[in-house]
């Protein structure tokens, strides 16, 4: 199910005769509901499953945070999340993951810790807590990340490929 946030600028009736003996004044408000799809979910490329693609900066290293987009989380990753997960989420708390680093397909690396998580972050963004997969795998800025949700297993999946130079070497999460 999609999830998306369900605005409230309008009181209804009954909210409108209760705050009338206070004078209170009616907030707009968000919730996060879900939805039933109207078009199905994304199918991913079996030989390229990297939905998300983002290049490292230096302060996604040096924080340990990385900063996904809003359209991409909510599409991506929230979509195979229960609504009460994704709810944890918007109110600000952290919720722990793990994540399966498959740059070596021969040989996976497995995290779990109390610093891999998702949390929100500014501006509508969202935050993957990734430091010690970022130590262990010696990023740098300018790395291209791939990572999927798999639902399968409930785990995220990342994939890190060096950009590549000016010549013809072929990047894996790109396929070019």
């Amino acid at each position: 199910m999609k999830k998306t946030y369900n605005y409230t600028f309008i009181q209804t009736k009954a909210e409108e005769d209760a705050a009338k003996p206070n004078g209170a004044i009616f907030p707009a408000g968000r919730v996060l509901v879900e939805i039933r799809d109207l078009y199905p979910a994304p199918v991913k490329d079996q030989m390229n499953p990297w939905q998300i693609k983002k290049v490292a900066t230096g302060a996604d290293i040096i924080t340990g945070k990385l900063m996904l987009p809003h359209n991409e989380v909510f599409e991506y990753i929230f979509r195979y999340w229960s609504l009460e997960m994704c709810n944890c989420v918007v109110a600000g708390h952290k919720v722990y993951a793990v994540i399966w680093d498959l740059t070596d397909e021969s040989s996976p690396i497995r995290y779990k810790s109390e610093n891999i998580y998702f949390e929100k972050g500014p501006q509508g963004t969202f935050l993957l807590g990734w430091m010690d997969l970022a130590r262990k795998a010696n990023m740098n800025p300018g790395d291209e990340i791939g990572l999927y949700w798999d639902n399968r297993s409930g785990t995220l999946q990342f994939k890190e490929s060096m950009v590549p130079a000016e010549g013809n070497q072929e990047n894996p999460i790109n396929g070019k």
